[in-house]
């Protein structure tokens, strides 16, 4: 079976760490941590990331990651996630699943010449 990987990253390893361990209860998820942003990078680089939460980082840094992980690839969710939040992390994932399975779902179009419509499948 397959695992979803899921990338945390911050400056607070002691965050990184307890998150890690709550996503690593669930058998069907894998979760790695990066406390700076060129380590961020390099496990991305190094896994089949579907998902990254970044936690507590500045700005610029965000800006920087996010542009990066889209273009190597553009399926990747990517969430703020703050341990203060009201939502726990499990949901938060699992949002960002849904989302992540909607951008892999096949889809296919065409144009029915008969009738001049226009099929879309799902």
């Amino acid at each position: 079976m397959n695992k979803t990987e899921i990338l945390v990253t911050g400056s607070d390893q002691e965050r990184i760490t307890a998150i890690i361990e709550l996503i690593n209860k669930h058998e069907e998820w894998y979760g790695i941590g990066a406390s700076t942003g060129e380590e961020a990078i390099e496990k991305f680089h190094q896994g089949n990331i579907a998902i990254v939460l970044l936690n507590g980082i500045n700005e610029a840094d965000e800006k920087k990651l996010r542009k990066i992980f889209t273009y190597q690839n553009e399926d990747v969710v990517i969430r703020q996630y703050y341990n203060g939040d009201n939502q726990p992390v499990t949901s938060t994932i699992n949002e960002a699943l849904d989302k992540y399975r909607r951008h892999k779902k096949p889809s296919v179009s065409f144009t029915d010449n008969a009738f001049g419509l226009n099929i879309n499948l799902q």
